[in-house]
């Protein structure tokens, strides 16, 4: 076993030897790693992962809609889940935020509910459901259901009962293994076809709703491996994030991994310092996950530890949190990690799905992972061995002033590419609407810290750039490998971190408060002498102090190492959903969403808070045509062929009951038969 730590920020920690179940080129040839559907490059007519393909690059090569006719789309149907309805009524609020998934002739697709569907993807019409019974009185935070995982187990004779496979975490962490031709559970999985993924935690859970599912699990090798989503800033020690892989035919656990290190043999182990550091929560996956079935291994971004915005109790770097970690996927072993942010006082979880590429560097062929980040960098590395392909630059940043905290004395500023968002805020730039709001909006940036990038929270209130939303954020992005161009939605509206003394705070008699996570809230970070309050950086009239465009839509060339363009992603439409007051016409607004791009040069994308669904060119961002969804498309859309040979657009509209609005439909669109 090869043990080697990184000490430059471009050689990430190594653990075992990347290829040590697999021949000399790399690949696997036990039939436990050729029994997954992720194993080939789909037809290309089908969407059948989360990314379309196992490697995330959310790429079609379709070029039936292209920049021609793209403005003749029409919706072909309307698919409604049915969850409008009063008998499914929840305490908290649903986001209808699921990707559809396409293959052999089927399309499926889940719901908040975690209620199951197929349907014929050429008319929409239900062929059956599948509903989990998921307790609706439980307040969940992110009450979502990101979509479903496909398995086709080349073991069980073509056709048979369970021989293609569904798999769906709920909200209500149970993993559920469905029989895609039937939508009934198949019964060797786990107890009757489920298990239960709060047993066993290290942290267990306070309360049902601190621990949830919110993404689709990943099948690699005969392997489900899954994360989880974890209530931030509630407690020190909240419920713990391991990554689990379960045996895909069975359901037994093979293997777990603890992105906060159990194991003093390790060198991770070190870099959490304290009494109470290994006793930490978080740090968990909650996002997509990307797979390399050819070589085993699964790619797993990483969150923030418990609580976000005080490390007191956590010292030191933290290392496997805030990170991307290739995990072999038949026994979890670390191969290399790369940890993007020390001991994070931010929350910049890696929210944002990576990708797997083939780049050209220095005229050889490279395998390669992209990883976009809420700090608004875009990485390159060697999906080999988790080193950057380009040059890293780590420098000194600010020191907390908060008693107890010891931040991280650097950080990546740079990751060899240009940055996707403003990565500061300078008074030059703080911005008002009128002559009154910006001269509040100066007044207030003087009162706050404001030591650039990565300043730390404090007692009087920090300017935090990017904020928590991103830069990047779970949306994450699509390549275009025609033109090796990743296309990236960016938010860029600055955040102000306030850590407020607990006994000031009970000496007002303050009280616990959830607020719209992109609004201001109060969270009681039990464990710190702190409780937080974190709010947009807004002037008097709640217009943004950040210059427009609040969000953005940028290409960036990894050829040419620059951006393409960057154009405002939305409109003012929609801001004052958040209390955002802004005059009419102003460009760009906060998005929560993905792209994906096709090969005909079409980025197509929801995400905004004004409900547009959108199609850009990818060679210049021009917007070549939009349409009013009845809630905001916050999901990724998908692509694939009908059975008519029309090529379909498909979103989610479904908003998330807040800010995004609330629907029920999946929507698809198509060219009129006239227009092909």
């Amino acid at each position: 076993m090869l043990l080697l730590v990184a000490t430059a920020c471009t050689r990430p920690q190594r653990v075992i030897n990347v290829f040590q179940d697999c021949n000399v080129q790399g690949y696997c040839t036990d039939v436990q790693f050729r029994d997954s559907i992720l194993n080939t490059v789909p037809p290309d007519a089908e969407w059948p992962s989360y990314g379309r393909t196992p490697y995330g690059d959310r790429h079609s090569p379709l070029t039936q809609i292209t920049p021609a006719n793209v403005s003749k789309l029409e919706v072909a149907w309307r698919f409604h889940t049915g969850e409008g309805a009063p008998e499914f009524k929840t305490r908290a609020p649903t986001a209808l935020e699921v990707t559809p998934l396409v293959f052999r002739g089927t399309m499926y697709l889940s719901t908040p509910l975690g209620r199951v569907f197929a349907v014929d993807p050429t008319s929409g019409n239900r062929r059956w459901l599948f509903d989990p019974q998921v307790d609706r009185n439980i307040y969940f935070g992110d009450f979502a259901n990101r979509g479903v995982a496909l398995w086709l187990d080349s073991t069980a004779a073509a056709g048979s009962r369970c021989s293609l496979r569904i798999f769906v975490a709920t909200i209500d962490t149970r993993l559920i293994s469905l029989d895609a031709g039937t939508g009934t559970p198949c019964s060797d999985f786990g107890q009757l076809g489920s298990v239960q993924l709060r047993n066993g935690l290290r942290n267990a859970p306070a309360n049902a709703g601190e621990y949830e599912e919110t993404s689709p699990p990943t099948v690699v090798g005969g392997v489900v491996v899954v994360g989880s989503a974890v209530a931030d800033n509630n407690r020190i020690d909240a419920a713990s994030g391991e990554v689990r892989g379960f045996d895909a035919r069975t359901g037994a656990l093979r293997w777990t991994w603890h992105p906060v290190p159990q194991d003093s043999t390790i060198p991770a182990w070190r870099t959490w310092v304290g009494p109470n550091a290994h006793r930490t929560g978080a740090a968990n996956a909650w996002t997509i996950f990307a797979a390399d079935p050819a070589r085993n291994v699964v790619f797993v971004p990483t969150s923030s530890p418990s609580v976000d915005y005080f490390g007191g109790e956590r010292k030191g770097d933290n290392q496997y949190a805030n990170s991307i970690t290739a995990i072999n996927a038949a026994t979890g072993a670390v191969i290399w990690t790369f940890q993007t942010v020390r001991h994070d006082l931010w929350d910049y979880d890696n929210a944002s799905p990576p990708a797997l590429v083939t780049l050209q560097v220095d005229g050889r062929a490279v395998p390669a992972l992209l990883l976009a980040t809420k700090t608004g960098q875009l990485f390159a590395l060697n999906r080999e061995t988790g080193e950057s392909l380009f040059p890293i630059s780590r420098g000194n940043v600010p020191a907390s002033d908060v008693p107890g905290e010891e931040a991280a004395t650097t950080q990546i500023l740079g990751s060899g590419l240009p940055a996707l968002s403003p990565q500061r805020l300078s008074l030059d730039e703080v911005w008002g609407p009128t002559p009154e709001g910006l001269a509040a909006c100066r007044q207030r940036f003087g009162e706050l810290r404001n030591d650039g990038t990565f300043t730390p929270p404090s007692i009087r209130g920090s300017l935090i750039m990017p904020s928590n939303v991103g830069g990047a954020h779970w949306g994450g992005f699509a390549f275009d490998p025609s033109n090796d161009v990743v296309v990236v939605p960016t938010n860029r509206i600055a955040a102000v971190i306030t850590l407020i003394p607990r006994a000031a705070y009970e000496a007002r008699q303050g009280r616990e408060t959830v607020g719209e996570r992109i609004g201001t809230e109060y969270a009681m970070m039990r464990g710190t002498p702190f409780v937080l309050k974190r709010e947009l950086f807004l002037g008097p009239s709640n217009a943004p102090c950040t210059p427009p465009p609040f969000g953005a839509l940028t290409a960036l060339s990894l050829r040419t190492r620059q951006i393409l363009w960057s154009v405002p992603l939305g409109t003012s439409e929609g801001l004052e959903k958040i209390g955002i007051r802004v005059p009419p016409g102003i460009a760009g607004a906060i998005n929560l969403g993905g792209p994906i791009t096709t090969a005909s040069g079409l980025v197509f994308i929801g995400a905004s808070l004004d409900r547009y669904f959108r199609a850009f060119d990818v060679t210049n961002g021009r917007e070549l045509w939009k349409f009013a969804l009845p809630a905001g498309g916050k999901a990724t859309p998908m692509t694939y062929l009908g059975s008519d040979g029309r090529q379909y657009v498909v979103i989610a509209a479904g908003g998330d009951g807040k800010a995004w609005g609330w629907s029920d439909e999946i929507i698809a669109f198509a060219l009129p038969r006239s227009a092909r």
